[in-house]
Formats: structure tokens, sequence, C-alpha cells
């Protein structure tokens, strides 16, 4: 029988999906006999030895010996090199502009009940079943959060509390129990006669609203993930008495169980680091400070005074940002139909934007620059993810400009431990215009909070149709909000707004133009961000 040491060992490889032979176990006792550590100290260290076991090329499910030994001397190495430099903290070696079409593909596998790295190529012109796969990938996902919630999982020890569980139901268990009471979880559609219906793997139900009061909060449109309660009936639909939103899981839960993976295949850090570099920014880098920017037209003829005024103040009160983002649409008007004077002048505007900010060698020696493009923006693709703005239209800054990012939309920014999602789109207008039911009473506040909880609860920042909003199929995960972001910037031309909702602080910097200058700042250090508004100067008489 194993003793209570070799009982953890092996619980703390299975949370990573790996199982332990003999001769392996055998090895990390020989580890933790050698170092010696304090009891409070075998678990960090563990859950560091199985994270480096993961991480090897050739590691596999059943754990092998000599990949194990060689993930130990990584740690080790990785040990020494910390002891060498134990206060060095640089953030640019911290800090990665992620773009989406390099980020790792990670499916859902069912049968190993975690994620699985693709073998397999993406590509821009995608099978139809890769649609189906990312529709699955996106429904077990929110599954896996759901049966972890304390409402659907039951304790280990026996109390009255079971009894208030709730159940999940697969739509092929209705049959022939018409009468009986269900909890769906599924994806809103509507089916070839224009009813709303609800569709899961195994198939879907239509819904009957009429007996149902008001919805859960949020928005529910077609093409999100909804949990509905209802009575089946002899016609064989579901007379649903209730709708909500599927419950949110925080970043810190997730990484817990999902921190060995690689999401976004730069180096996957543990919940000790993660503490740590928390801890050292709070207390090394309080002033460092990120700026964000949404729809600067250069097109407009105050928006280039405004980025002045902006770049001014931050010379003359020394506040210099470590990140300034900008945002597009670049173009107050889309270009689809302009002629070679619209496309030369949208390229002049970049030009003339390159001239004023390499104009501030302070900016340009310590700052990066990350253009993101919006929806009226010239880039590769029209779908999401979107390409970056064509190189064509930028030569001048990347020539001047030698931090400048020319990102993807949407875009990741990991800084340290820290997960930033950009996403410029006009996710409030497009999410009202498709709504299938929201709280009748809903004021403007709650709108705002509802998108937020929407799009998080959803772990996409797309809830909708195929129809409703394109998407590459094969690239559907760099849309994925799972775990959770620490930070996410829905640039839109709605109003400002943040929120902090299970743990995730949401903010819409808004646009830059309006009747004045709108941008927000943000601090790692705090998580927090800021409205910052620049008056209109007046015009000279």
């Amino acid at each position: 029988m194993p003793d209570a040491r070799q009982t953890l060992i092996i619980k703390v490889f299975r949370k990573y999906s790996n199982s332990l032979g003999p001769d392996a176990l055998n090895l990390v006792e020989q580890i933790l006999d050698f170092h010696d550590f304090d009891q409070d100290e075998v678990d960090a260290s563990l859950e560091a030895l199985a994270m480096a076991y993961n991480k090897q090329d050739d590691a596999t499910m059943k754990v092998d010996v000599e990949v194990l030994r060689r993930a130990y001397e990584s740690l080790q190495d990785k040990d020494e090199a910390d002891e060498l430099e134990p206060d060095a903290l640089d953030p640019e070696s911290h800090l990665y502009v992620i773009d989406a079409f390099e980020m790792p593909l990670w499916h859902w596998s069912t049968e190993r009940g975690t994620f699985e790295k693709s073998s397999a190529q993406p590509t821009m012109s995608a099978s139809p079943e890769s649609r189906v796969a990312a529709l699955r990938d996106r429904l077990h996902v929110i599954k896996q959060c759901v049966l972890r919630n304390e409402h659907f999982s039951p304790s280990t020890l026996p109390s009255r509390d079971r009894d208030k569980l709730v159940t999940l139901r697969s739509t092929k268990q209705l049959l022939g129990r018409a009468g009986e009471r269900f909890l769906l979880l599924g994806r809103l559609a509507h089916s070839k006669e224009g009813n709303v219906c609800i569709e899961d793997a195994d198939g879907s139900v239509e819904l009957d609203f009429t007996k149902m009061d008001v919805p859960g909060e949020g928005f529910f449109t077609e093409g999100c993930m909804a949990l509905v309660e209802g009575e089946y009936t002899d016609e064989g639909t579901l007379e649903i008495v209730a709708i909500g939103q599927p419950p949110c899981e925080t970043r810190k839960v997730a990484r817990s169980i999902y921190g060995h993976i690689d999401f976004l295949g730069k180096g996957a850090t543990s919940l000790a680091e993660d503490a740590q570099h928390t801890q050292r920014i709070r207390s090394d880098m309080a002033e460092l400070n990120f700026f964000f920017l949404s729809d600067v037209w250069l097109d407009h003829p105050q928006t280039l005074s405004g980025l002045q005024k902006m770049f001014d103040n931050c010379i003359e009160n020394n506040f210099i940002p470590k990140i300034i983002t900008l945002c597009g649409n670049f173009t107050s008007h889309s270009l689809l139909h302009g002629n070679s004077r619209d496309i030369q002048r949208y390229q002049d505007n970049f030009d003339v934007l390159a001239d004023l900010i390499s104009s501030y060698p302070a900016l340009t020696r310590s700052t990066h620059f990350i253009f993101v493009p919006g929806p009226l923006d010239i880039t590769g693709n029209a779908t999401l993810p979107r390409r970056p703005i064509m190189a064509s239209f930028t030569a001048r800054l990347r020539a001047k400009i030698p931090k400048a990012h020319f990102a993807t939309n949407p875009c990741r920014i990991k800084f340290f431990n820290q997960e930033i999602v950009i996403f410029r789109e006009d996710s409030m207008s497009k999410m009202l215009r498709n709504v299938i039911g929201v709280k009748p009473d809903a004021q403007s506040d709650d709108l705002k909070r509802y998108l937020v909880q929407s799009i998080l609860d959803q772990g996409h920042l797309t809830p909708l149709s195929v129809q409703t909003q394109a998407t590459l199929s094969d690239f559907d995960h760099t849309l994925r909000l799972y775990p959770l972001p620490t930070t996410l910037i829905l640039a839109d031309k709605y109003e400002h707004y943040k929120v902090t909702y299970t743990g995730c602080h949401v903010f819409n910097p808004s646009s830059f133009i309006g009747g004045s200058y709108t941008f927000s700042t943000y601090s790692p250090a705090e998580v927090n961000s800021e409205e910052c508004v620049l008056e209109f100067d007046p015009p000279e008489q």
C-alpha cells in the first residue's frame, strides 16, 4: 500500500494528466529525499517537476524515467541561473506581443479530459469539419467549467447539500420523457422553421419561451452557449422557465489545473512564479504604465494635434509609458470602395504619424508602439482574427520606430505573468443587434456589465453565429478566453467603461476623437485602468 508521500506524488502528476510507473515514482522519491524539502515545500516542488516534465517535447502520458530525469536537470539549471542573478528583473525580457496566427492550437480531448496540442498545421481555408470541431471545443471547454462549479459538482463528503445539486442532461435524454424537468447546456440557434432551439453534441430541441418571466443577466444571442431549464412537452419542445449564462471560472482556478499548458506559445509558468512576479511588479514597477487608444482617425484634422499633446505631456511630466497601443479604425470612413487617391491618403497619414512619433526620441527609445487594425482598416483578410495592417502602408513606421509592433486583431500582450487581450470590434452594437433575450429594464450601466459578463462567461470574444461574425475556424482558439486573461481591452466606439468581473479587469478606452481626446492608462502593478481626457485646444483667432 502506498504511503502518504507516494499518494501525494501520484495525485500531483495525475492532476497534469500523467501516470507514474514504479521506476518513475522511485525517481521522484529519490529527488525529494536528496533535497530534504520541508512539508510545505513538497507540493510546490512536485508541481514544478510535473510541469517541467510536460514541457519536454517527447513527454508521454505515462511518465518516462529518462524524460523525467531530463526535466529535473532543466529545473536544476534554472535554479542555478536564478541564484546568479536573483535581483535581475528586466521588463523588456518579459514583454511579448503575441500574434493570433502564432498561438498554438489546443483542442479539448474528451478521452483524456484535458487539452491536447494539435499536430495539424492550421490553415486559412479550413474544412467544414474544423468548423464543427471549433464549436465542439467551445462547448466542451465551457462544460468542464460548469461541471467543476460548486452547484454542479458533488462533494466527496456526505452532506445535505447533495440534494440541492443540479444535474446537466443531454438532448438525447429527453426522448420519451415528456412532463419531466431538465437542465441543458448548449448553443442557441434557429431551427429550419425559424424557431429558437438549443443544440448540444447529441442533437437539438426547440425552446418555448411562453412560461418564462425574464431571462438571467447578460446577452443571449444566436451562437452563444446557455443553460436552460424547462419541462419537456409531448410536442417535442422544451417549455423553459429559466435561461442563464454558464458560470465563469477564475483565472487562478484554471491556472491551477492547466498551468502546465502553454496556451500562448511563450512558455508556461507555475503558480509560484506567478505569485513572485506579481509581488515584484507591485514593488519594483509601481510607476510603469501602458496607454491604450482606440479609433485613432488619422484622416481627422484634430487627431495628430491630440497625439502631439499627449506626447508633450509625457515628456514634460517625465511619464514615459512602456507601451502605447493605437487601435483602429485609422480612418473615419470605409475604404472598401475608395479610389486610388483615398488609398494614397491612407498611406500618407501613416507616414505623417511616423514623422510625429520619431520627433520624440525619448519615446522611440523606450516605448513599444502596438498598432491593432479596426474593422475599416486595410488588412489581408476581413474575417476574425484579422491580419495586421498591410506592410505597404506602414513602411515608414517600421523604419523610424524600432519598437513598432503591427499586431493582429485580436492580439495579446504577455507581461510577466499577466495576459492582456486587445480586441478592436464594435461589440456592444453587434451583440445588441443579434440579441435573443435580455432583461427588459436594462439601463446603460447594465448593458456594459452584461456585455462584459456575456463575453467572459462564454469564454469567447465573439459568442455569435458564423453568419453574424465570420471567423477562421482553424484559428477559433485565438478568440478563446480560457483561462481568463488578467485584463481584456474591448476597444469599441461605445462610451468609456471599466468593469472587473470574476477577477478579470475589462475596459473600453472609447474613441480618441470626440468632444475631447480620450484614452485609458493601465497600471500592471495595480491591474487597474484610468480614463484620461485631454481637452481640445481652443482655435487660434
